[in-house]
């Protein structure tokens, strides 16, 4: 799909001599002096025509191809991401996202009739996408750019006003989002908020019509208390721990490969990573040498000089990860340097079900293997732990891969490539449980950021 230049006018401009600039102001805007300014727009029905939406997903659009080097330096002061990855996971998925959505908008957004029954006579219905007014969205610091602006995609093309939170712990990310936002974007609809915990909180203070929250669950229940104190639905993107299941038989180096490289991504640090391998001993001891190599061919013999991976992003995390290092036997990694925030790609075997890394969501470079004897077992094994965000299985057998999708419970089922759903603009993404709740990507974020309204139409003769 050709796309024409974003189109910048006085009123969407970060221009001084605007007068709803907040910019232009001495004294910075409190949040609840954000909420009522963008409550105050959005009653005037600015954001709702399609050429506003078109408008500023164009100009969102213009943002990332104009300062991509910008947020990919950014992003690597930050995270350590390598440029390649940094266009890969966050600029050039957030540009698909936004061509997606344009091409596909207009026809998202056309009324849908319904069927009447014929006690109404010569009646009709159908139902709109109504906008709901001002959102909110809180991003998290492990994909700070993506996860900030992809759920922006979706909350500006259902024409709404949007207030935005970026992480404090990608402090260059948030600052250049921070600036770069209200130069391409209406000013008078969209507001970025940074901070801590102290401004989030003043955020969630406020009434929104909506909050969309990526992060953790001790977190994303503050999130949802404060959103039921205003009635405010929320969408909740919060994790979990994604098993893995290598299925006998298999080509066990090609699944190492794909699983390496889903999971140690951004140093271990994806919502949707493999946190744990299942497999049965035989193939479990495959996997330790297959896995070693899988390693070595992604980052070289020490990974610490490879230009593709990246750190963890501060010492309390690293402090996390390392005391999990202990909870099995070392079969490749383990070294690392609080000083630079660097752990190596790890893998753990003979890991007991119950060890330290198996107790919480990893978010980090360390891979348990954990021995069962086959998929009953498997599945029992996912079965008695909360839902993950994802369940990925590596197999040839159709009926292992129906019992699997038939007999647990996920956000997303991937066969044979971790990751690799979020790719897919018409598929849903969310999770379920403790995984979260709601779903945004393509279409499903129009109907996340929409009101979809019943209208029925019964003439008076």
């Amino acid at each position: 799909m050709s796309l024409p230049a974003a189109t910048r006018t006085p009123s969407t401009s970060n221009n001084a001599s605007n007068p709803s600039n907040p910019s232009a102001s001495a004294a910075p805007e409190s949040p609840a002096e954000i909420v009522a300014r963008l409550r105050a727009t959005f009653r005037t029905g600015r954001t709702a025509p399609l050429s506003w939406r078109t408008g500023q997903l164009r100009a969102l659009r213009a943002l990332l191809s104009e300062h991509g080097a910008d947020l990919a330096e950014a992003l690597h002061a930050d995270l350590g991401k390598s440029r390649t990855e940094a266009y890969r996971s966050e600029i050039d998925f957030t540009l698909r996202e936004i061509d997606h959505t344009l091409e596909h908008l207009t026809q998202w957004l056309r009324p849908e009739p319904v069927p009447v029954p014929a006690s109404l006579g010569q009646a009709s219905a159908w139902t709109v996408y109504d906008p709901l007014g001002v959102m909110l969205v809180i991003a998290p610091w492990n994909y700070p750019a993506q996860l900030l602006l992809a759920p922006m995609v979706g909350a500006l093309a259902s024409g709404n006003c949007v207030v935005v939170k970026p992480s404090e712990l990608a402090p260059a990310t948030s600052a250049i989002l921070a600036r770069l936002l209200p130069a391409f974007l209406d000013t008078e609809a969209v507001a970025v908020v940074e901070g801590a915990v102290p401004e989030t909180t003043a955020l969630l203070a406020e009434r929104f019509d909506h909050i969309f929250y990526t992060g953790n669950g001790t977190v994303g229940r503050i999130v949802m208390t404060a959103a039921a104190q205003h009635l405010t639905p929320v969408t909740l993107e919060l994790g979990g721990k994604s098993p893995a299941y290598v299925d006998r038989g298999i080509d066990v180096e090609a699944a190492a490969a794909r699983l390496a490289a889903g999971k140690f991504q951004n140093a271990g640090q994806t919502c949707v990573a493999p946190d744990y391998v299942l497999a049965d001993p035989q193939t479990a001891k495959a996997l330790e040498g297959a896995l070693t190599k899988a390693i070595e061919a992604l980052y070289g013999d020490d990974p610490a000089h490879s230009p593709e991976y990246g750190r963890i992003i501060n010492e309390r995390h690293f402090d996390r990860l390392t005391a999990l290092l202990g909870s099995g036997r070392t079969v490749v990694g383990g070294a690392h340097d609080r000083a630079a925030k660097y752990i190596a790609p790890t893998v753990l075997a003979d890991v007991a079900p119950d060890a330290p890394v198996m107790r919480e969501e990893i978010f980090g470079p360390v891979l348990p293997i954990i021995e069962v004897a086959g998929l009953d077992e498997a599945i029992r094994f996912i079965n008695d732990r909360d839902k993950p965000l994802a369940l990925y299985a590596f197999t040839d057998s159709q009926t292992t891969r129906e019992r699997l999708a038939s007999e647990t419970s996920s956000g997303a089922l991937g066969l044979g490539l971790p990751l690799a759903h979020l790719a897919v603009s018409d598929l849903p993404f969310g999770g379920v449980g403790e995984s979260g709740m709601g779903s945004y990507h393509g279409r499903y974020s129009i109907e996340t950021f929409s009101h979809r309204k019943a209208v029925l139409d019964k003439p008076l003769g």
